[in-house]
């Protein structure tokens, strides 16, 4: 079963001659990855310094939770034009664009004198983020060979992890050693080095495996391209379940891990930070363990992504009622090793909408897809806000939305997941009858 399914994926892939991948192309990707590395770190700097940019600007919990709304707003709202530049423009120019966006807005971040001028920053530091990670997946397709598409999404997705773990563990103390303005200011200097490297060294493929050639048509061509993507049951599923698996961790890493853990659990800050960094090595972990399992069993896409929303609400339910004044120790351990199989499943997303597309769409079948756990991280982020406001800081009650949005994306990945698969193996019997008739 996993072999056919994993043809599925292959074949419904596949570009003229598949790339055969080699060293050459992981030094490539891997410069691709880098700037995703360094756009996350830039994504997550605000994570572990919530606290200090309430005490900055003078601002209470819905006002902070606005710079990650925002900053998640302008994303998830790129998201489908930046597969449609993927898809015309390349992931050369793409990524250029973006990198030097997210490293204005982080540089400007460090400069803001204003409440103001700093949601501007994080808005900008959005957009050029909003380019890179799908910028990487077309990078992957267009230099390795189509079985490993699982896999390289998995490592794509650890390297953003990595670079939530230089946030924890470096923007962290910096911020606290040098100050506001140096720490911010410094860490910019990364997307400088980045982009030299992108404009030296990165092609977007391999020679003699050009795309084919993008038809400019206009307004009307990019509403068909639109279309034609979210008619296929197997990217809706994979928007679906973006949505439901990756915000839980978002959410705790990008703002709320750090005054839930200190203001509620009693923490002293440098415990939070440690607790907020298992997160981030827990979700290496795990996305090594998901890309081997789905690299070699196709059909285990949906059961790891169903039973990663499962495990994450029982562990956060049981976080939140726990009878004491603060849950124990070992518990919140247990909730933060949970909360890092969050992302690795989301990744399971770009598992049904790849092989539900074919190649010239795939940058725009991968921007409706990310759209999903923005959102919801987006979403939440905001009613987190807006109930620790309402509730004089009662995190059981903000954090309760958690269970709401998961119940959301469930029903409909149960709704999509028949058409979806049906869809898949139509796909592949087609794929098959068509190697039948290629003339030898």
């Amino acid at each position: 079963m996993s072999s056919s399914s994993s043809s599925s994926s292959a074949s419904s892939m596949s570009l003229p001659g598949d790339p055969p991948g080699g060293r050459r192309a992981l030094a490539v990707w891997g410069i691709g990855v880098s700037v995703y590395f360094v756009a996350v770190i830039f994504r997550t700097s605000l994570g572990v310094a919530g606290l200090d940019a309430a005490e900055r600007f003078h601002v209470n919990a819905s006002a902070l939770s606005t710079f990650s709304i925002l900053q998640l707003l302008v994303y998830a709202g790129m998201q489908i034009p930046v597969g449609l530049l993927v898809d015309s423009l390349g992931t050369k120019k793409v990524l250029t664009i973006g990198v030097v966006l997210f490293t204005a807005g982080q540089l400007g971040f460090a400069f803001s004198p204003s409440y103001g001028t700093a949601l501007a920053s994080r808005a900008l530091l959005g957009c050029g983020d909003a380019m890179t990670f799908i910028s990487v997946l077309r990078l992957g397709t267009r230099w390795f060979p189509a079985r490993r598409g699982p896999m390289v999404a998995q490592l794509a997705g650890l390297a953003g992890m990595a670079g939530n773990l230089v946030s924890t563990l470096v923007i962290a103390r910096l911020l606290h050693g040098i100050g506001w303005t140096a720490a911010f200011a410094g860490s910019a200097l990364a997307g400088v080095v980045v982009l030299v490297l992108l404009l030296l060294f990165l092609k977007d493929h391999p020679e003699g495996h050009e795309p084919e050639p993008f038809p400019h048509r206009g307004a009307a061509y990019v509403r068909r391209q639109i279309a034609a993507s979210w008619r296929e049951p197997g990217t809706r599923l994979g928007l679906w379940v973006h949505f439901t698996t990756q915000f839980p961790a978002m959410v705790f890493l990008l703002l709320w891990g750090l005054p839930f853990l200190v203001q509620a659990q009693g923490l002293s800050r440098a415990t939070a930070g440690e607790l907020l960094t298992l997160v981030v090595l827990s979700n290496m972990l795990v996305g090594l363990i998901y890309g081997q399992i789905v690299a070699r069993h196709h059909t285990a896409r949906l059961p790891l992504a169903l039973g990663t929303v499962g495990v994450t609400a029982f562990t956060w339910a049981v976080v939140l009622v726990y009878p004491g004044e603060h849950a124990p120790m070992w518990l919140l351990i247990v909730l933060c090793t949970v909360l890092g199989s969050c992302g690795p499943a989301s990744m399971l997303g770009f598992d049904f909408a790849r092989p539900a597309n074919p190649p010239e769409r795939q940058g725009t079948a991968s921007g409706i897809t990310n759209m999903g756990g923005f959102v919801a991280s987006m979403t939440t982020l905001f009613a987190v806000g807006v109930l620790l406001d309402a509730t004089d800081d009662n995190y059981s009650i903000a954090f309760s939305v958690i269970f709401v949005l998961q119940a959301i994306g469930i029903s409909q990945i149960l709704r999509l997941r028949s058409r979806a698969a049906r869809r898949e193996r139509e796909r592949l019997v087609a794929s098959r009858v068509e190697t039948v008739h290629v003339p030898a």
